[in-house]
C-alpha cells in the first residue's frame, strides 16, 4: 500500500496480520476504526513503539502461552502516542486535543501498528514534557516492563547491586537509568562499542561490552561478593556467564520474549510479563519526571514498513525502533 493512500470513512491504515509467523506476515491494508467504549479514549496515533515481545506475539507465542481465542486480522504493538480525538462518557482527567502515551498489552481492541487506537483510560497517560513525540510513542512499553521487573519481582532496594544484561536494548536501557534512580549499584552489559557508549551517556559507569571482553572477570571486578540481583534482557551463553556472577541467595528475573529462555540449576529464575496497569503507568511516570528518564530512539520506520522494523528487531541496534503513523 502506498504512504499516501487515504483510507475510505469509517476505515483507518493498519499493519496486520492474516496469520501467525514471520515478519513477511505483515501487510499494511484498511481495516475499521475501533468504536470507543465507555471508559475509552481514541487516540490519533504518531508513534507506535516496535518491541521484543511484538516479535513472540507475531509468531502465536502468546495465543499459545495464554491459550486465547484470535481473530485476524490481527494488529500488534503495546505502545504508542499521539492525540486524543474522541472519549467515552466515563473518561475523566482528559480532554481532547491531549498529547498522551498509552500501554496496552494484548489489547482486545487491537494493538499500535495503526493510525487510531482505543485504549481504557487507565491505560494512557500524558505526555511528560521531558519526552519528545518520538520517545513517547517508544518508552511506556519498556518503562513498565523494565520497572515491573525491577521493582515487583527483584523488589530491588537502595545500596544494593544488580546486573543489566542487554543494557542497549529497549528494555535494558531503561532499566539501568531505573536502577540507578532506585539507589543500586549497577553493572550494565550492552552490546557493541556504540552499545556500551550509549550506556555511559545514559549516566552509567561500570558498562561492559558482551561481545568483546571477559565478562565473569569485569563482573567480578565490579562486585567482588557477587550481584543481589540480575534482569536478564538476553537469553543463551551470555545470560549463563551473568548468572555465574549472582550471589546464591541472590534474585534473577527476565521479560517474556526473551530467547533462548534463561535457566540455571543455582536459582529460580523468574519470568514476568510487563503488563499495564494504572499503578505501574503512575510510578514509572514519576521516575521520567523526577529522574529525567529517556528513550534512546534509534530507527524511524513507517507504518508501511513494519515487516522491516521487524527484520531490525533481529539485528543489531540501540535502544527502541519505532514507527512513524502519520
Amino acid at each position: 500500500m502506498d504512504s499516501n493512500s487515504t483510507a475510505p470513512a469509517g476505515f483507518m491504515k493498519a499493519a496486520v496480520l492474516h496469520a501467525f509467523g514471520n515478519e513477511e506476515q505483515l501487510a499494511t491494508e484498511f481495516i475499521l476504526v475501533p468504536d470507543v467504549d465507555k471508559d475509552e479514549i481514541l487516540i490519533e496515533l504518531e508513534f507506535a513503539g516496535v518491541g521484543q515481545w511484538d516479535a513472540f506475539e507475531r509468531q502465536g507465542g502468546y495465543a499459545e502461552m495464554l491459550k486465547m481465542e484470535v481473530e485476524f486480522p490481527y494488529v500488534l504493538g503495546s505502545e504508542g502516542s499521539g492525540t486524543i480525538i474522541s472519549k467515552g462518557e466515563n473518561v475523566k482527567g482528559f480532554k481532547i486535543g491531549d498529547k498522551v502515551m498509552a500501554a496496552g498489552f494484548l489489547n482486545p481492541q487491537g494493538g499500535f501498528y495503526v493510525e487510531f487506537a482505543a485504549v481504557d483510560q487507565k491505560y494512557a497517560t500524558l505526555v511528560p514534557a521531558s519526552l519528545n513525540a518520538q520517545e513517547a510513542g517508544g518508552i511506556l512499553g519498556v518503562g513498565i516492563t523494565a520497572l515491573r521487573g525491577l521493582e515487583d519481582i527483584l523488589q530491588l532496594q537502595k545500596g544494593e547491586s544488580i546486573v543489566i544484561l542487554g543494557a542497549s536494548g529497549g528494555v535494558g536501557h531503561i532499566a539501568v537509568q531505573l536502577a540507578r534512580k532506585i539507589g543500586a549499584r549497577v553493572f550494565a552489559v550492552a552490546s557493541g562499542a556504540d552499545g556500551v557508549g550509549m550506556v555511559r551517556n545514559l549516566g552509567i559507569e561500570n558498562v561492559a561490552d558482551g561481545y568483546n571482553e571477559d565478562l565473569l572477570a569485569a563482573a567480578i571486578t565490579a562486585e567482588p561478593e557477587g550481584f543481589d540481583a540480575a534482569l536478564l534482557t538476553a537469553g543463551g551463553e551470555t545470560a549463563k556467564t551473568v548468572m555465574q556472577s549472582v550471589k546464591k541467595e541472590g534474585r534473577v528475573a527476565y521479560p517474556n520474549g526473551v530467547f533462548p529462555l534463561p535457566t540455571s540449576e543455582d536459582f529460580k529464575v523468574i519470568a514476568f510479563n510487563g503488563e499495564p496497569d494504572a499503578d505501574i503507568i503512575s510510578r514509572f511516570v514519576h521516575y521520567v519526571k523526577s529522574g529525567n528518564v529517556k528513550a534512546h530512539v534509534d530507527k524511524v520506520f513507517p507504518l508501511e514498513q513494519a515487516s522491516a522494523a521487524h527484520v531490525a528487531l533481529q539485528q543489531h541496534y540501540l535502544g527502541k525502533l519505532v514507527l512513524e503513523i502519520k
